[in-house]
């Protein structure tokens, strides 16, 4: 016992000649600790390994293989699918545009704007009349929205102060910021003349009080062009709001449209010819969910293993060796790759269940159809990693983005600290003299951009010339940025993987084992 504790408590003594470490179990059950080393060698083999060792066919590898092929084939379908409805919703808000804003044209997107008390009249008259004579007007299959069988009438509202009193003669004036509303009601199919529709409606704008103008109306359309694709078309609510904002009080009152998208099931159809419902599409999607459904099995099951194992290594260990095994060496039983599986699959049979759903229009959850199957279609492609780490010369690559990582998240964060302190220093300083620093999040784009070297040139010039001191400022923070953040920041991040890639590639070289339990581990005879 006393041989085997020396031999035991010091891993540099009884090295082998290329620097492994060798365990002596000369007091051992030599026969039990053979076969331990040799379930744990195997339990980290690759597919491939496994195979020539024992002639395991590799279905688990064959299947992730599989998956690649179904889910991307699975996302190309949808994307196409989904491609249609976000057109059709583009489509449509172009519409409503033309017909609702007098005077629209494709340009004028988010520069829309009025600047006289007859504009503004005349416009919101325009809507109004666009709204009641909608049928003589479009070209599209709209109705109005009804609820409970009526018409829901188009409503005109005026946001105003609850009282207001300016004058800026006198450089005076009292202002009570409570809003109150006031709206009026436009029931369909009423036609209402341009000329009368003062008169009809005795509708008048307090401009010294306004805030904004917002009229609301619902339309309802069909979207047919699916039908050729073997899907059955779905029945669309807009609920469209246009709004005349006036919150400046400058003289120049903005237009904008905003619409908001209902998708339902149509209550009435009939669709002769291919028949109602794709069914191989619908046969497609349950073979995926299939497939993930026994690729989450495995991968668990997997996994319950290694935790298992974990275990019997930490007890092995602490009774044979009397060594207590690190957290890290632990970890390295709990296979990160089977993790990221499972969460790809689970995402996958959430969203196949969700298109089977909305093939069949029981859903309309295209949105979250969409995030579900692109998250998990990502990750499927993420893991393509694994395999090629079975390959030497592609490891090295994956082992530098592994070690890296801890590192270049330490160094981002650090990085960001700058970056925030210059993004708010942008904002407060330049935002009122240059369109790209008005709001925050634009500073961060506009930043993140001249990182990557996008726009240099137009930031640079754009600058506006109306005060010297803010011109020559600008000047000095975006030279000190574009310097600090290119010529320093970049270079110390590319750096910092080049340093861990070395790192790795000459630790490779060096055949000594990195930690107790690999050293224990290629104790196994190659032939084993």
């Amino acid at each position: 016992m006393e041989e085997s504790e020396q031999l035991l408590t010091q891993r540099s003594e009884g090295k082998k000649p290329n620097g492994h470490c060798r365990w002596s179990t000369h007091s051992l059950d030599s026969k039990a600790v053979e076969d331990f080393r040799r379930r744990l060698k195997y339990f980290f083999m690759n597919p491939c390994e496994k195979y020539r060792a024992k002639g395991r066919k590799p279905w688990k590898l064959m299947l992730q293989i599989w998956k690649i092929v179904i889910i991307t084939a699975q996302l190309v379908l949808f994307g196409l699918s989904n491609e249609m409805m976000a057109t059709f919703k583009e489509d449509n808000l172009m519409t409503f545009e033309h017909l609702f804003l007098k005077g629209f044209k494709d340009h004028w997107q988010g520069n829309y704007a009025l600047y006289t008390k007859a504009d503004l009249y005349d416009h919101i008259y325009h809507v109004i009349d666009t709204y009641t004579n909608l049928q003589n007007l479009t070209l599209e299959n709209l109705a109005y929205g009804k609820i409970d069988g009526k018409y829901t009438p188009l409503s005109v509202c005026q946001l105003l102060y609850k009282n207001s009193t300016v004058d800026p003669e006198r450089d005076s004036f009292y202002i009570d910021p409570h809003i109150d509303e006031e709206c009026i009601s436009v029931f369909p199919p009423t036609s209402l003349d341009n000329t009368n529709l003062e008169r009809n409606i005795n509708f008048s704008v307090d401009l010294k009080r306004l805030v904004s103008v917002n009229i609301n109306f619902t339309l309802k359309t069909i979207n047919l062009q699916t039908v050729r694709h073997h899907e059955l078309p779905d029945c669309y609510g807009f609920h469209i709001k246009i709004i005349f904002d006036n919150c400046a009080h400058s003289g120049k009152i903005k237009v904008g449209v905003k619409n908001d998208v209902q998708i339902h099931e149509c209550k009435d159809y009939n669709v002769k010819a291919s028949g109602k419902i794709d069914y191989p599409v619908l046969m497609f999607d349950s073979l995926v969910i299939f497939a993930c459904f026994a690729s989450l099995i495995l991968c668990t099951r997997s996994i319950v293993k290694g935790i298992q194992l974990q275990f019997e290594f930490k007890i092995f260990f602490q009774t044979h060796f009397n060594k207590l095994v690190t957290w890290s060496e632990r970890m390295e039983f709990v296979n990160g790759w089977y993790i990221l599986i499972n969460i790809s699959d689970t995402l996958t049979i959430t969203g196949s269940v969700i298109k089977i759903g909305i093939q069949t229009k029981f859903l309309t959850n295209y949105d979250v159809c969409s995030i579900l199957l692109g998250t998990a279609t990502m990750l499927v492609w993420i893991g393509v990693i694994r395999y090629l780490g079975y390959f030497k010369k592609y490891n090295i690559l994956i082992l530098t983005l592994r070690a890296a990582f801890p590192n270049v998240i330490r160094f981002c964060c650090c990085a960001a600290m700058i970056y925030l302190g210059y993004c708010f220093c942008g904002w407060i300083v330049l935002g009122p003299y240059h369109d790209k620093f008005r709001t925050f999040d634009k500073v961060t784009e506009c930043l993140f951009s001249l990182i990557n070297g996008d726009d240099m040139f137009a930031t640079f010039l754009n600058m506006r010339d109306k005060s010297y001191m803010v011109w020559l400022f600008s000047r000095i923070y975006l030279y000190t940025f574009t310097s600090l953040f290119i010529y320093m920041v970049l270079s110390l991040f590319i750096a910092l993987i080049t340093d861990t890639y070395e790192t790795i590639k000459h630790h490779q070289k060096d055949s000594e084992p990195a930690s107790l339990l690999h050293a224990f581990i290629e104790e196994v005879p190659e032939s084993a």
